[in-house]
Parts: structure tokens; C-alpha cells; sequence
């Protein structure tokens, strides 16, 4: 039997003052986290830690004793799994990426990392979304010249899970407000200033005004110019009404509480692998509108990312048909997660 340990490295901006151990509660965290307690659920033994450095892995592979080591994300220099396979030649390393290629092309050493990762012999590249598991493959085989089935074993399908459980919200449109919650870190390829284009345009056709709720207390590569024009924007058309609403980076709980409050969500990016931020807007009942990037989205409410109208369209909608967007959304995500747990038990048993 598998004895799995997550390994994630710990947020530069870690504060003991105002964070628990853990860090800031992040999509990359609770992640792991969904995996850690479904694969608990199922019978494989799972363990979860949060490492300063590289430094503290070789001691948390010797407290766990672990068979296979998942290393979230890309943190660990290639040079330490040098070390690292001869201090533990008999542990399966996996390297597990997030981001699809035009996400992954703004992380400066990735290319270089992956070749340097492929040459050693225990360790597996897990990647969660199929186009990408396609290039990679592509990549490093070219990289390798390893076979089909080479390729095959050294490179793997790792899809996301997330907790079935799911909550009914009544849709108030009485409100003179209408509650847009775009939430996630402010990074160019999220598209936070057309969705507010998007958002403006149909709280006018509705006769309402509008609150665009953001949290942007991480701003990630490049987003700077981002977070500025969303705040420009909404500066210069105050005398409407509509409103900029930043909210504070937040435990899991808590952000779930605020995204209750919301009467629609809108996660319409140019690029994901799964988006933590739409099931969580999914599961607490208020409906949602994504882009196609999201892998378990309802085409009937999924928006193009470079059409402010079309988002406008679909929000409207969702606005008229809550309810089916909800009940839609939440059935598609439990068929995509479903499948998820039986791929994951299924590697590990």
C-alpha cells in the first residue's frame, strides 16, 4: 500500500503575527488538502506538510516514511533531488503542476526546470489538466527520447478534487445593488477588467447599480498594471454608483462565508486547470459564470474572455435562470471530481 506526502512550500509573505502555520490560505493549499482527505477517505494513508525551504524536506520524508513524495507546484531546485534520491532511492518523487502552458510561460525557469527534473529516474511530473499533460509529454519526450510508454509512466494525469458539499441559496432581486464576486489572485491572465466591463453592462441593462467584489491583497506576476486600471476604471465612473469592493485575503471558512454573500460569480480568465475560486462560489449555491478554460463548466453559462458583451449576455442569464445555473454547475463539478477520486485511488492502491 502507497504512503503519499504532500509537500508545499510555505508563502514568501508568511507572518507568525498574522497567519496560522500554514501560511495565507491559498487555491495551491487547499488543493493539496482536498487530495489529502480524499485519499485518507478511500483507504491510502496521506499525509499533508508546509516546508520553509528545500531544507525540510529530507526531514519530513524521515518523520512520514513515505512512498511517494508530492511536491506541489515548482519550488524545489532541480539540483536538490540530486541529493534527495540518494538519501531516499527508494521514494517516488512527483512533481505536480497547476498552470496550463500560457500560465506556466511567466514562470522564468520552468522550461529549464522540467528538462533538469526528467533526468532523474525516480522522480514523475503529475499534471492536473490534459492539454497540458499532452505538452509536457511532448516536451520531455523530445527532451529524453524516451518511448511512448516511457513517457507514458514519467509523465501523469493528476487531476483536482474538491468536497462534495454543497449549500441552496434563495436569489434576492429585490436588492438595489447587485453583488458581483470576481475573487482570485490579480494576475493578467485572470482578466479581472473586462469581466468588470462586462459586470458594468449588465447591471445597466437591469436598471441596478453594481458592486465588483475583488480580493487583492496578492498581486502576482505582472498583476500591478491590473489591480491600477481596475481602480482607475472604477474611480472614473463613480457617479454611477458602481462600486470597487477589495476584500482581505482570508482563512478558507471565512472566504466561503463571503462568497455566500454574493449574487453571482464571474471567473471568466483566459487560462485555468480547474478554479478552486468558481467551486467555492458553486458549492456555497450562488451561480456562476466562467470562462470554457474551467474544465467542469455548463457551456450554456461559460463566457468568451476577450467579449465584455457576451460576458454581459450570460450574466443576464444567470440573473433570469439562477437556479439551473446552480444545479447545473454543482452536478457537472461532482462528475468531474468523481472521476477525479477513482483516478487518484486508483495510482495509489
Amino acid at each position: 500500500m502507497s504512503r503519499v506526502l504532500f509537500i508545499l512550500k510555505r508563502r514568501e509573505d508568511y507572518s507568525a503575527e498574522t497567519h496560522s502555520h500554514i501560511g495565507l490560505s491559498t487555491g495551491l493549499y487547499n488543493s493539496a488538502n482536498f487530495m489529502n482527505i480524499m485519499l485518507r477517505e478511500n483507504g491510502v494513508e496521506s499525509n499533508l506538510e508546509v516546508a520553509i525551504d528545500n531544507n525540510c524536506i529530507d526531514r519530513l520524508v524521515n518523520k512520514h516514511k513515505p512512498t511517494h513524495v508530492i511536491i506541489e507546484a515548482l519550488w524545489v531546485v532541480p539540483t536538490k533531488f540530486a541529493v534527495l534520491c540518494k538519501l531516499h532511492p527508494n521514494v517516488k518523487w512527483i512533481i505536480r503542476l497547476h498552470s496550463e502552458m500560457p500560465f506556466m510561460a511567466g514562470e522564468g525557469m520552468a522550461m529549464d526546470w522540467l528538462g533538469d527534473y526528467s533526468g532523474f529516474k525516480n522522480l514523475i511530473i503529475g499534471v492536473n489538466a490534459p492539454r497540458m499533460l499532452r505538452e509536457t509529454k511532448m516536451y520531455l519526450q523530445h527532451r529524453n527520447q524516451w518511448t511512448d510508454a516511457e513517457a507514458d509512466a514519467r509523465v501523469i494525469y493528476m487531476p483536482n478534487f474538491y468536497p462534495q458539499e454543497y449549500k441552496t441559496k434563495k436569489f434576492d432581486k429585490t436588492k438595489e445593488y447587485i453583488d458581483i464576486g470576481c475573487f482570485g489572485a490579480i494576475r493578467p491572465l485572470k482578466n479581472h477588467l473586462l469581466q468588470a466591463f462586462g459586470a458594468m453592462e449588465f447591471a445597466e441593462k437591469l436598471g441596478k447599480k453594481m458592486r465588483f467584489h475583488v480580493n487583492a491583497g496578492r498581486i502576482e506576476m505582472q498583476g500591478q498594471p491590473a489591480i491600477n486600471n481596475l481602480k482607475g476604471f472604477f474611480q472614473q465612473i463613480s457617479s454611477h454608483g458602481h462600486q470597487l469592493v477589495n476584500h482581505q485575503w482570508t482563512p478558507r471558512e471565512q472566504f466561503l462565508e463571503l462568497c455566500a454573500e454574493m449574487d453571482i460569480g464571474l471567473q471568466v480568465s483566459f487560462s485555468e486547470t480547474f478554479n478552486i475560486v468558481g467551486a467555492d462560489l458553486i458549492s456555497q449555491g450562488v451561480p456562476l459564470v466562467g470562462s470554457s478554460e474551467i474544465p467542469w463548466k455548463v457551456t450554456a453559462f461559460a463566457a468568451d474572455p476577450t467579449n465584455s458583451q457576451d460576458i454581459a449576455a450570460k450574466l443576464l442569464s444567470t440573473y433570469n435562470w439562477p437556479q439551473v445555473n446552480v444545479k447545473a454547475n454543482q452536478w457537472s463539478l461532482t462528475q468531474y471530481t468523481s472521476k477525479t477520486a477513482k483516478i487518484w485511488t486508483k495510482y495509489f492502491k
